[in-house]
């Protein structure tokens, strides 16, 4: 049987910024992935032709770096940047 990825599941401190979105930490990267999603779908920031990127709406734009839309891929790398 393998061993579960202790890193990945390691808590992680969250900035103010992304603490507005998914509540406050420290949790896991996993966790603050899922609490990401729930948010932009709670909030239809999801764009309709492209599922792939999100509109950021105010509390979003401050994690994405001032950028109006991402695409997921993107977002992940932004989102590190606000995990310690």
């Amino acid at each position: 049987m393998s061993k579960a990825n202790t890193a990945f599941m390691k808590p992680l401190n969250v900035s103010a910024d992304l603490a507005v979105v998914v509540g406050k930490g420290p949790m896991p990267r996993s966790e603050v992935v899922k609490k990401l999603w729930e948010y932009i779908k709670a909030k239809n920031l999801q764009d309709p032709s492209n599922k792939r990127n999100i509109n950021a709406d105010a509390a979003l734009k401050k994690v994405f770096g001032g950028k109006n839309t991402v695409n997921m891929f993107e977002m992940t790398k932004l989102v590190a940047a606000h995990l310690s």
